[in-house]
């Protein structure tokens, strides 16, 4: 079995999930007082948000193609779409109104299955495009995104 190892892109991915996971767990510690008025929904999407970042250096660093990564893969796809189901009922513009991020949340719904269909068929070369753009998409960009604009991640950090 050939393994691939760590390229140039996985490990700037990997810097920027650790700097977001860093950034996030500081942000719920800050954040301790109103924990209490944060609705199961949001702690439910929070924690497996943080699941899917802190796996995602663990998974694009380590040698792949074996039982390990499989394991951590299956585990990181988990999380993703639970991430992205959770976040279908979170309505910061209103109950029942969608708002221009659940595109992401569609696109992840799609393109997780995508990411397992193409690692169990060996189709190696997107199977890693695809994990490399829903790392930067739904996990860096969407990630940072919820710091700015009064979101509840940034209050916390920022006051």
């Amino acid at each position: 079995m050939s393994v691939a190892r760590p390229e140039r892109i996985d490990r700037l991915l990997s810097i920027g999930a650790v700097i977001l996971f860093g950034a996030a767990v500081a942000a719920v510690v800050r954040g301790h007082d109103q924990w209490r008025m944060v609705p199961v929904l949001i702690w439910a999407h929070l924690t497996t948000i943080l699941v899917a970042t802190a796996l995602t250096p663990v998974m694009l660093l380590r040698v792949r193609g074996d039982r390990q990564h499989r394991t951590i893969g299956k585990v990181w796809i988990t999380a993703m779409l639970a991430t992205a189901i959770t976040s279908l009922f979170i309505h910061v513009s209103g109950p029942g109104r969608f708002s221009v991020i659940h595109l992401l949340s569609f696109w992840t719904l799609f393109q997780v299955p995508l990411i397992w269909w193409t690692a169990r068929h060996h189709n190696i070369t997107r199977h890693r495009r695809a994990v490399h753009g829903m790392v930067l998409g739904a996990l860096l960009v969407a990630g940072f995104f919820t710091f700015p604009f009064h979101r509840l991640l940034g209050n916390w950090l920022f006051g």
